[in-house]
């Protein structure tokens, strides 16, 4: 996890995806789409206009948006 604290949520997606603790995370560039490694593929999050409240801190909400397989 980086140094820097949480400032996004992902949310959605299809089984099995994120475990709960990796689904709080930092993201640099905000208005970028989050692609997380997750086995074999990656999972593609983007931005929405919305924010959450988890444990004091203000998180921008991602919704998942598509997966894509890494080529073997």
């Amino acid at each position: 996890m980086s140094a820097q604290h949480p400032n996004a949520i992902l949310l959605g997606g299809k089984p099995p995806l994120l475990d709960q603790k990796d689904r709080i995370r930092y993201v640099e560039d905000v208005d970028m789409k989050v692609k997380v490694l997750n086995g074999n593929r990656y999972e593609h999050f983007e931005r929405t206009a919305e924010t959450v409240e988890k444990e004091g801190r203000k998180l921008l909400v991602y919704t998942w948006s598509a997966c894509t397989y890494l080529a073997e």
